[in-house]
């Protein structure tokens, strides 16, 4: 038996604005969307070219308040082939959040809170 992953999903407060950082920072677009007839949630898939994993963006409208991430003790790991570029442009939009440049990595934070580690090609 295989089990091959599809997607991962973060529940978001803000749509638009989860769905501006992941492309600017990722290039990340929408591949396709569910809407509830009743308006009360509408799930995004976001992807690129680079693999057909997909990451579920869920916007529930009664939350009222941002969600809580406890710890945020997990990530989803983005690996790139512009290290260099890649950390500019983060910088640029002040979203990175923790660099361990000893391991030659770094992570960023999406509106909600959610980190993401930026990983080189070859690591």
């Amino acid at each position: 038996m295989k089990f091959k992953m599809i997607h991962e999903n973060y529940n978001v407060y803000d749509l638009g604005r989860s769905m501006e950082f992941y492309e600017k920072a990722l290039g990340l677009k929408e591949v396709r969307r569910i809407t509830a007839p009743d308006g009360s949630f509408i799930i995004v898939y976001l992807a690129n070219e680079e693999s057909d994993f997909q990451l579920e963006l869920t916007w529930m409208r009664d939350m009222d308040r941002p969600y809580n991430l406890g710890d945020c003790e997990f990530h989803l790991a983005f690996r790139t082939d512009d290290f260099e570029a890649a950390h500019a442009l983060h910088k640029e939009m002040g979203c990175i959040c923790f660099e361990n440049e000893a391991m030659g990595i770094y992570f960023i934070q999406d509106p909600d809170g959610y980190w993401l580690e930026i990983l080189p090609a070859k690591h």
